[in-house]
């Protein structure tokens, strides 16, 4: 494998589309910061956010409905509770959701999963009201959410880049493809939507490694981490210790529970199990949460940062909205305060739907994706304020804005990356995909910072509810409460 220097390829987006000019301006942005949370829909959250591409509504009441089978149609409604069931988010259930455009399988896909519940507790396999995957929440359960995307920019057809649940979307996240492969061949890898392994395989590779000093998980496709190595960029993963989120299978609503570190693969971690990763010896830039905090707060935080929670701060169902409000809150309040925060761009995002209503269809680009539409804000001193991005994005514009500030243009693209693998397209040069650059300003002056309370909604009607299901909802049905969190 070769690891030495080379020169940045000439960018040319879209293949015969010509040269591609990187956006001007984009490199006041000198750090780059993805939060990632989990599973909600744009609707579920902000579905009535004005001027957004919302619920269908007429006089404030929705025009759209969903069937349940267990007799009539159930619109979209304001829901209140602060945890929530959801529904189930494999791939099989995304297309199911979609169902050849119609958008009315939320109901039934939650019907279906119920069967495989493991608590009576989870409020996904309980409770006589609608189905909540038909709920949406608005200002007065997830204010500091509603309050930076008035203040920011909300992306209203931001699309998860592959139809399916968090393994493969964040394996898109870090290097916008999920395969699986035969060896440590970059080319043995086949297109797979669905997730290169299963948390038996996870824990079969960590003791393979202890043991031979080998895992028996190759994911030996080229990711973004790569690039910036090879152009001498920073970069940092940072893993809350914890849980891990998801079931083994992706389909269903609960499960017992598994830990997660950040020094071990899972889920969300899926950067230990990459074969360049381990080759060009980056792996000490994988680092537990706190790292981050230590590192916002003295004003060396690397170029780009990727942060994923752990099961308890996720807003996975069931845990708490305000829990995860919370600790995101953290984040942002922390780097709004570090030297670093004139120089930043956070992009605020959540992996997937989690069964929640959408009613917007998701556009097709290649066989794994586009998927569900998903909330996501742009945050930072150059965001524009109160801006509304209406441009059709994927979570690759994520990955195409740290290529475009940080590697002149350069792509994940097996004809001029210099590690080649058999990646089915270039998902950063789809033409139909827009650029966040839109969403910023770099003729304003910095913004200063917008620092907002961390403290839970205290007039939620459900907020007892949600004290309860700190301990058990989080960990998907376990009965020891996680690890402590940033709201503790």
């Amino acid at each position: 494998m070769h690891l030495g220097p080379v020169a940045p390829p000439e960018r040319v987006a879209g293949g015969p589309a010509g040269h591609y000019d990187v956006p001007a301006g984009i490199h006041k942005i000198k750090h780059v910061i993805i939060i990632m949370q989990e599973n909600r829909s744009f609707d579920s959250y902000f579905g009535t956010f004005p001027g957004a591409d919302g619920i269908p509504m007429k006089n404030g009441v929705p025009t759209v409905c969903v069937p349940d089978p267990g007799g009539g149609c159930t619109a979209p409604y304001h829901d209140v509770d602060d945890v929530n069931g959801g529904g189930p988010h494999g791939l099989v259930n995304a297309v199911a959701d979609i169902d050849g455009g119609k958008m009315d399988g939320f109901i039934s896909q939650r019907d279906k999963a119920r069967s495989t519940c493991s608590t009576i507790y989870s409020p996904a396999c309980s409770g006589n009201g609608p189905p909540d995957v038909m709920g949406y929440h608005t200002a007065q359960e997830i204010p500091n959410y509603w309050k930076y995307a008035s203040d920011f920019a909300l992306d209203d057809h931001m699309f998860e880049s592959v139809n399916s649940w968090s393994l493969p979307d964040h394996e898109y996240l870090v290097s916008a493809w999920s395969a699986k492969c035969a060896s440590a061949s970059p080319m043995s890898c086949v297109n797979d939507p669905a997730g290169s392994y299963s948390v038996g395989q996870i824990e079969d590779a960590v003791r393979a490694e202890l043991t031979t000093g080998k895992t028996t998980i190759d994911l030996a496709w080229t990711d973004l981490t790569w690039l910036l190595y090879m152009h001498h960029v920073s970069w940092g993963y940072y893993v809350q210790d914890g849980w891990q989120p998801d079931c083994d299978d992706d389909s269903a609503l609960t499960c017992a529970p598994v830990a997660q570190h950040w020094y071990t693969p899972g889920i969300w971690n899926p950067l230990p199990l990459f074969e360049d990763v381990q080759k060009d010896h980056q792996i000490d830039n994988i680092k537990p949460l706190d790292d981050f905090l230590a590192e916002a707060k003295a004003g060396t935080l690397p170029s780009v940062s990727w942060i994923v929670p752990s099961s308890d701060d996720s807003e996975h169902p069931p845990a708490g909205v305000h829990i995860g409000q919370a600790y995101v809150t953290s984040l942002v309040n922390a780097v709004m305060k570090s030297p670093d925060w004139d120089s930043t761009a956070i992009f605020l995002g959540w992996d997937d739907w989690g069964g929640f209503y959408d009613n917007v269809v998701p556009p097709t680009v290649d066989a794994s994706g586009y998927g569900m539409r998903v909330p996501s804000i742009t945050i930072s001193p150059y965001a524009k304020q109160g801006y509304i991005d209406h441009q059709t994005l994927s979570q690759d514009a994520y990955l195409k804005f740290i290529e475009d500030d940080f590697l002149g243009g350069a792509r994940l693209n097996p004809a001029t990356d210099g590690r080649p693998d058999s990646r089915p397209d270039v998902r950063e040069d789809e033409p139909i995909l827009g650029n966040l650059e839109s969403d910023f300003d770099f003729n304003q002056a910095p913004r200063k910072p917008v620092l907002l309370p961390t403290n839970p909604p205290t007039d939620s009607p459900t907020i007892k509810d949600a004290q309860y299901f700190e301990g058990m909802g989080p960990c998907m049905g376990c009965t020891t409460p996680p690890p402590g969190n940033l709201n503790s």
